[in-house]
């Protein structure tokens, strides 16, 4: 009986070590996940600010041959 309350016990604790391990991984990816949309956010922005504001309408381009 104690050796399978002793297995038990271990288990537990290497389920309760892997539980911790994978919080800390959830959590180190989320951080990275939310500095990534931070950037992709400040880029986008960069971009439309460097574009110029389109003017013309698709239907008034000059076609490249003329």
């Amino acid at each position: 009986m104690e050796s399978r309350l002793e297995k038990i016990e271990s288990k537990l604790s290497l389920a309760e070590d892997m539980l911790e391990e994978l919080n800390k991984t959830v959590y180190r990816q989320q951080r990275r996940i939310d500095r990534l949309e931070q950037a992709m956010d400040a880029l986008r922005h960069q971009v439309q600010t460097a574009m110029p504001a389109e003017t013309r309408t698709p239907g008034e381009e000059v076609p490249p041959h003329y």
